[in-house]
């Protein structure tokens, strides 16, 4: 049963999991997003009210 031999898979986990926490941390990183979220105004919004008719 080729399913209990350990040797081909048990490298690529190894390696998979290598990658997973090498080379894709590195990437998150120094991804840079298209616009600053602290360049935003602080103050809150100013709620607007609802004209509904109740009839």
């Amino acid at each position: 049963m080729p399913q209990l031999n350990p040797a081909p898979w048990f490298s690529i986990l190894i390696f998979s999991w290598l990658v997973f926490l090498l080379i894709i941390p590195s990437k998150v990183i120094k991804h840079t997003f298209p616009h600053d979220p602290a360049s935003h105004d602080t103050k809150p919004p100013t709620p607007n009210p609802w004209n509904l008719p109740w009839h």
